[in-house]
C-alpha cells in the first residue's frame, strides 16, 4: 500500500507525495464532496434503510485548513464548513486522483 510522505496544502488543491515518488493533487471542493462519512454518504441499518446522505453535493469556496493522519491507512481532513469526520483512506485518495 502507498503512503504518503508529505502533504502540502497549495492554493486550492491537497498536494501529496507518495513513498514511490508518485505525485497527487486533490482539489479541496473534490474532497468535500466525497466525504466518506455517514453525514455524506448516509449509512444503512441492518434493513438496508438508508439515513442520511441526502445533504448537498457540491461545496464551492470550502477549503482544507489541516489535517492529521490516522493510524497507518488514512487521513482525516478539517474543511473550513465544520466538516471532519470523514476518514479518508490512502486508497481512497489515489482513486479520487485518478491513479
Amino acid at each position: 500500500m502507498k503512503t504518503p510522505r508529505n502533504i502540502q496544502l497549495i492554493g486550492t488543491e491537497v498536494a501529496i507525495v507518495w513513498d514511490d515518488g508518485g505525485e497527487s493533487y486533490l482539489p479541496f471542493e473534490k474532497l468535500r464532496a466525497a466525504s466518506p462519512s455517514a453525514e455524506t454518504r448516509g449509512e444503512r441499518d441492518i434493513l438496508g434503510n438508508q439515513y442520511g446522505g441526502h445533504g448537498p453535493k457540491a461545496f464551492p469556496g470550502v477549503t482544507v485548513t489541516g489535517w492529521e493522519r490516522v493510524g497507518n491507512y488514512a487521513l482525516r481532513f478539517d474543511f473550513s464548513d465544520g466538516h471532519r469526520t470523514g476518514i479518508y483512506s490512502y486508497d481512497y485518495l489515489l482513486e479520487l486522483a485518478g491513479q
